[in-house]
């Protein structure tokens, strides 16, 4: 069983747990159920730099990147650094990360947030637009096409923007319908955490222009970024990179500056 596999059968256990406790109906009483959400796809759409700064705890492949900043600094620094969009890891077991996550990071900054999950039930979908988000991302490596389609069928109507993740042609293949709104291709192999711009590179002609291209994982330079926007790519997803310093926010506003520049 690869980590991907151990990761979607504690979601499964987790989710079941959680319906138990506080069912959709309560979740539908949320504040945030009914506020606006940010559509992430049409700023990335114009922006000069494609920003999307991600908040992660740890992970899998690096153990601890950072457990010492406070989430709600984070967001405002990015927030201040320009930055399109902000991804909030809500995974707790493996990234260390929570739903409180999102909730902080909604209080303090106006931007598009994305809750990245591993998402495998509609349930996750209503809960995260009961805690704040505007974006959720759906990885095609775990889920059916019909899954794909009922889940982004689902988000539309609750105004959420989807991402959908890829890291191979036959995912792509798939998961190629009208309500997704962003597809991005993780350049790391989800499997042996190998990391290969030349995947977003190679699946970038796949891609339909009605789709905003992203590019996500193991981009930490403004060369990287240049050169994947010569092969039409709109968004980079950062995470490692900033979450690894001191302070995020400032390493993000001295990295969109370069890029700027």
């Amino acid at each position: 069983m690869n980590i991907l596999d151990k990761i979607v059968a504690d979601k499964h256990k987790e989710v079941q747990l959680k319906k138990a406790l506080i069912p959709t109906s309560q979740l539908e009483k949320s504040v945030l159920f009914n506020a606006k959400t940010n559509a992430l796809s049409m700023l990335l759409k114009h922006s000069s730099t494609g920003i999307i700064a991600e908040h992660k705890r740890r992970s899998p492949s690096k153990s601890i990147i950072n457990q010492n900043l406070n989430i709600q600094d984070v967001a405002i620094g990015y927030e201040n650094a320009g930055v399109c969009g902000m991804s909030v890891l809500t995974d707790g077991k493996y990234f260390g990360g929570s739903l409180d996550d999102l909730l902080i990071a909604r209080a303090a900054v106006n931007m598009p947030i994305l809750r990245k999950e591993f998402i495998i039930d509609p349930y996750q979908i209503i809960e995260a637009k009961a805690h704040g988000a505007d974006v959720i991302l759906l990885i095609a490596a775990v889920l059916t096409k019909q899954e794909i389609k009922t889940f982004s069928e689902l988000a539309k109507s609750l105004s959420i923007d989807v991402l959908l993740e890829v890291h191979n042609e036959n995912e792509l293949n798939k998961s190629i319908m009208p309500n997704i709104d962003m597809i991005g291709v993780n350049n790391r192999n989800l499997k042996t955490f190998e990391v290969s711009l030349n995947t977003s590179k190679t699946l970038s002609t796949l891609i339909p222009n009605d789709f905003v291209k992203v590019s996500e994982s193991g981009i930490s330079s403004i060369n990287a970024i240049n050169e994947l926007k010569s092969y039409g790519y709109k968004g980079f997803l950062i995470g490692e990179n900033f979450m690894k310093t001191d302070n995020p926010g400032k390493s993000a506003t001295q990295f969109i500056n370069q890029l700027n520049h």
